[in-house]
């Protein structure tokens, strides 16, 4: 939002879109949620609820989606404000009761960060008899780590460049750490290794042929990683033809889906690795975040 990097942002605009406070108003027909419960609301605030793709249970995609910030509504006056304000109004098929067990802090990245990851292993079958990989272990890579792991994935591999975060990866619970600017010949000795990958990174200089290598005839890809522009390496169509492999893409995840991360981790006790700051240092956070110091995600206290 701060580059425009997805297209003009709509100012004035309200950020925040892992939101996690207490419902003080509750409109007469919602049946969900009643006044006083502790909700959370993700990136996605509203959606048509009547097209197909709504109907199929992937509102996520309708194409009258509204994002929880820097949104036009489809009157095309009133727009929407998210977090960093003192109340959020959403439509109540987005807002979700968040499990006792699980801190509020712990829940609000998992709304968006935490969905975008598990919305993909779930529907690509990460469980028992699967080895996956996660390319990037930041805020969203992380997550995957967590939830591969969870979700039974016989053997999980944390991969980024460097070997700095390989401690950390192994410590959240991934089997093994590929370091791809250190480790030599790395594509070669894991080629043919992976049944699944989530690429949260978003680098047009990426290594995506390498990447691709890593995949198990059959094997699949999954970019939900955002770069400004849009634009990830090009694609050999041999890569694809020889290997048998699929690629494709992911956007964060339903409220169902939602609702379904939040009860894994309450029964697994999962918690991401955090840092809680006080909301009038946001803008503190932001320069600590481009300098790429949190571990694994900042969240904001209001």
């Amino acid at each position: 939002m701060l580059s425009s990097g997805w297209g003009p942002t709509p100012y004035p605009c309200c950020v925040g879109h892992e939101i996690v406070g207490k419902a003080v108003r509750v409109g007469k027909e919602v049946k969900n949620i009643k006044v006083g419960d502790r909700v959370g609301v993700g990136a996605q605030a509203q959606s048509c609820l009547e097209c197909v793709d709504c109907k199929a249970g992937n509102m996520t995609y309708c194409k009258k989606a509204v994002n929880t910030y820097g949104s036009v509504y489809p009157n095309g006056k009133d727009k929407s404000y998210g977090g960093y304000s003192n109340y959020n109004r959403t439509h109540g098929a987005f807002v979700v009761k968040i499990p006792e067990g699980i801190e509020s802090a712990d829940a609000a990245p998992m709304l968006c960060g935490g969905v975008t990851v598990y919305s993909p292993l779930v529907r690509n079958g990460c469980g028992p008899g699967k080895t996956v990989g996660i390319v990037g272990v930041g805020g969203l890579g992380h997550f995957g780590v967590l939830f591969a792991k969870a979700l039974g994935a016989d053997r999980v591999v944390g991969i980024s460049r460097k070997n700095d975060k390989r401690d950390d990866v192994l410590k959240l619970g991934a089997d093994k750490y590929i370091a791809t600017a250190e480790d030599k010949d790395w594509a070669a000795e894991n080629a043919r290794t992976l049944d699944l990958i989530i690429c949260t990174v978003s680098s047009e200089k990426m290594p995506m042929t390498e990447y691709l290598s890593l995949l198990k005839v059959g094997g699949t890809f999954i970019q939900v990683g955002a770069p400004d522009g849009g634009n990830l390496p090009p694609i050999n169509a041999f890569t694809l033809i020889t290997n048998g492999i699929k690629v494709g893409g992911s956007l964060i995840g339903t409220p169902q889906e939602i609702e379904e991360m939040l009860e894994l981790a309450a029964s697994k006790s999962i918690k991401p690795w955090i840092e809680v700051r006080k909301m009038k240092d946001a803008n503190q956070a932001i320069i600590d975040f481009e300098k790429g110091l949190p571990r694994y995600r900042f969240v904001l206290e209001n």
